[in-house]
């Protein structure tokens, strides 16, 4: 009977929704910004970007997309991947369209063709009400995107509240996440293949649920030791689901490379940076730096299930995670690309109070980085602070 009545009891609450989100806006222009306090994107100027990108063919876990011309065929020009992580959209509301405004600024600015957010987005008590205000502004802007969870959007595994929270964000017809395979951890376990031409793919992007902390039936199911606690890890059941969902692609399209996003960095990010006695990190021995730095200490999961050991065997090029707000750096480590996604949101913790950041904001790492994938699959790397929009 619950699975019957889902579809129903999601399709009124999002109808309800959507029918005070308009009523709330008449208010609102009505009074001038006095009312109707919902709409946390009431100052937030969206520019319209569009794209050029269409969706090839779908299956339940995976999207097939392209660039194409005009006249139909495809584009091989650089595609572009915009990053970014850790929105925190909250309670301020200023902070709130502040954080959205670069956001869109920079959508506008870099003209990416897939955007990529790896979690803790929306975060406020009004959470359905600002999916669906959040969906509705990407529609606006018009570029294909897509979204996985982070530790703090949803307490449940995959309780009802989360299954909606989810839906508000994949109904709009630019968002390319999926809720997976039913039977793995969570939602939100899916592919983004970006194809060259009829014949071959650029790039595999995979996306994984990565939960929020340790806790019961996957400690016991996966033999995690009693005495490990804190933040989650993906599952050996998400992994397997991987490594089949690259094999099926490579024999379909060849040798293709691929690329991991989630929200908790593995913890193989340990190891990239050495800590030095006045607090500050280095690089260490054999790790390249692309850009950025490690600030504070990798807030990953104390148990390791395999995920990069399992990339290097797919040959994935690069994984992207969020969670660590003021860790902006891009790093090499066994061939392996291994990145934090900018932190975009002024409501995250102030660490400048610890005397990480500066007090000053030209200081701070907030901003968005971003993937150009080339013709051959290959990759450049670089990122774009938001204090680009100071005085402006």
């Amino acid at each position: 009977m619950i699975d019957i009545m889902k579809p129903v009891r999601t399709f009124l609450q999002q109808t309800s929704i959507k029918a005070l989100l308009k009523i709330e806006k008449s208010i609102y222009d009505i009074t001038k910004g006095r009312c109707a306090k919902n709409r946390f994107l009431s100052s937030v100027k969206i520019p319209h970007v569009g794209t050029n990108v269409k969706i090839i063919k779908e299956t339940e876990n995976s999207t097939y997309i392209a660039k194409l011309n005009p006249d139909g065929t495809y584009d091989k020009s650089d595609f572009r991947i915009l990053c970014t992580t850790d929105l925190h959209l909250d309670k301020d509301y200023g902070l709130n369209d502040k954080t959205l405004q670069h956001f869109v600024n920079q959508i506008a600015d870099l003209k990416p063709d897939l955007v990529v957010l790896t979690g803790d987005v929306i975060l406020s008590k009004y959470q359905q009400i600002d999916a669906i205000q959040f969906a509705q502004m990407m529609d606006e802007i018009g570029v294909y995107w897509a979204y996985v969870f982070g530790n703090h959007e949803a307490r449940e595994e995959k309780e009802y509240f989360k299954y909606l929270l989810y839906k508000s964000l994949i109904d709009s017809p630019f968002c390319l996440s999926k809720f997976g395979d039913p039977s793995l951890f969570g939602y939100g376990n899916f592919i983004v293949n970006i194809m060259h031409d009829e014949h071959s793919l650029r790039q595999s992007l995979v996306f994984f649920d990565s939960g929020r902390k340790i806790c019961e039936p996957h400690r016991s199911r996966d033999g995690v030791p009693e005495e490990l606690d804190g933040y989650d890890y993906i599952k050996p059941s998400q992994i397997e689901w991987y490594t089949d969902e690259i094999n099926s692609v490579k024999k379909q399209y060849g040798d293709v490379k691929s690329m991991i996003y989630l929200h908790i960095p593995l913890p193989e990010y340990e190891g990239l940076f050495v800590g030095e006695a006045d607090g500050s990190y280095t690089p260490a021995e054999g790790v390249e730096v692309v850009y950025g730095t490690m600030r504070e200490k990798i807030g990953c999961s104390a148990y390791n299930s395999g995920l990069f050991d399992a990339m290097k065997k797919n040959g994935s090029q690069a994984i992207f995670c969020g969670h660590d707000h003021c860790n902006d750096f891009c790093a090499k480590k066994q061939g392996i690309y291994m990145v934090y996604n900018q932190t975009g949101g002024y409501n995250c913790y102030r660490l400048y109070d610890h005397d990480i950041l500066s007090s000053e904001e030209t200081g701070w790492p907030y901003g968005v980085n971003f993937t150009d994938v080339h013709a051959d699959g290959s990759l450049k790397f670089g990122h774009r602070k938001h204090t680009v929009y100071m005085g402006k």
